[in-house]
C-alpha cells in the first residue's frame, strides 16, 4: 500500500468508513471517546466491521477528544490515554489494509468575542491532540464536522503546524435562502475553501449537518469549481428527522450509495459516510465504486 500522502498526491479514490458514535450506542457503548478505555472491544469491532465492508481508511474515536472538550466534560485526566487508546485500537483492528485516521472535531466553545477562548487558546488545544495522535501511528488527520470556519482554519494551521501527516478540513453545512449553503455561524462555501486552503490544508470537504447526499454533492460540486484541491465528501444517512424524541437517518444503503456516489460526480475523490451510515452502507458504496 502506497503511503496516504502518495495516495492524495495521485487523487486516488479512497473510501471512508462511516459513523462511529451511533455504532456505539447500537452495540451498548459510551457513545463518546470514552469508549476506548471502557468498551475497548466494541469499539475494534466497529472498526474492524468497516474495514470488512470495503473502507481504505477507517477513522479513530477521539472526535471530541480535544483538551477544551475534554474539560469541559470533566475528563480532561484521561486526554492522552483516550487519544492513544483511539490510535492504537484502531491500528490493531484494520493492521496494514487501511489508512488509519486520527478524527479532530470541534472544542464546542465560542470563540472570543462571542466567548471567552482566544484564538490560542483553541490552536493550542487542538495541536496538542494533533501531536498525541501523530506519535500514536495514525496516518493523516481529519477535523471535521465544523460549524465554525474560522474555527476550522485555526484547527488546520495548528495541527499543520504540529504534525508532518497530510490534515483534512471539513465543513458541515445546512440548505439556507436562495437555495445555497451555510454553515450554522452563516459561513458560506466559498469561504470554506478560501480559509481552509489559506490554512494549509491537504484536502477540504464537507460532512454532516442538515443536508443530504444530494445536496452534499452540490456542496461538493461548489467547491470543485473555484479549486482543484482533494475533496472528501461524507454525507449523513438522508436528513435528521426526530421521531419520538430521537434523532433518526432514514436513507437505506441502496439510497445513500446513491447519493454519494453523486458527491464522487462532482469532484470527491475521498468519500465516506457520516451520522446514520453503517458499515451496510459502505459496503454498498464500496460495491458501486469497485
Amino acid at each position: 500500500m502506497v503511503t496516504i500522502s502518495e495516495a492524495l498526491s495521485n487523487k486516488a479514490l479512497l473510501i471512508f468508513d462511516g459513523a462511529t458514535g451511533t455504532q456505539l450506542a447500537a452495540r451498548g457503548a459510551a457513545q463518546s471517546p470514552l469508549a476506548n478505555i471502557e468498551s475497548p472491544e466494541v469499539v475494534k469491532s466497529i472498526h474492524r466491521d468497516y474495514r470488512d465492508a470495503g473502507a481504505n481508511v477507517v477513522l479513530t474515536n477521539t472526535l471530541t477528544a480535544n483538551r477544551i472538550a475534554m474539560e469541559h466534560a470533566g475528563t480532561a485526566d484521561k486526554l492522552v490515554e483516550i487519544n492513544t487508546a483511539g490510535a492504537r485500537l484502531c491500528r490493531e483492528a484494520v493492521g496494514g489494509d487501511c489508512y488509519v485516521c486520527g478524527d479532530m472535531g470541534s472544542t464546542g466553545q465560542f470563540l472570543e468575542p462571542l466567548g471567552d477562548y482566544t484564538e490560542a487558546q483553541f490552536a493550542e488545544s487542538f495541536a496538542e491532540q494533533a501531536r498525541i495522535l501523530a506519535e500514536s501511528g495514525v496516518d493523516l488527520i481529519i477535523i471535521e464536522t465544523m460549524t465554525d470556519v474560522r474555527e476550522a482554519a485555526i484547527a488546520v494551521k495548528a495541527v499543520k503546524s504540529a504534525v508532518s501527516i497530510p490534515v483534512i478540513g471539513s465543513i458541515a453545512f445546512d440548505p439556507a435562502m436562495g437555495g445555497c449553503f451555510r454553515t450554522m455561524m452563516g459561513d458560506t462555501v466559498a469561504k470554506a475553501v478560501t480559509e481552509l486552503t489559506a490554512a494549509g490544508a491537504d484536502v477540504i470537504g464537507a460532512n454532516c449537518g442538515t443536508v443530504d447526499p444530494n445536496e452534499l454533492s452540490l456542496i461538493i460540486a461548489e467547491m470543485r469549481s473555484s479549486s482543484d484541491i482533494v475533496l472528501i465528501a461524507q454525507p449523513n444517512a438522508g436528513k435528521p428527522e426526530i421521531v419520538e424524541g430521537q434523532v433518526r437517518f432514514r436513507w437505506t444503503p441502496t439510497e445513500f450509495a446513491e447519493g454519494a456516489m453523486k458527491c464522487v460526480e462532482a469532484g470527491a475523490t475521498l468519500v465516506g459516510g457520516c451520522c446514520g451510515t453503517t458499515p451496510a452502507h459502505i459496503a454498498e458504496l464500496a460495491s458501486r465504486l469497485r
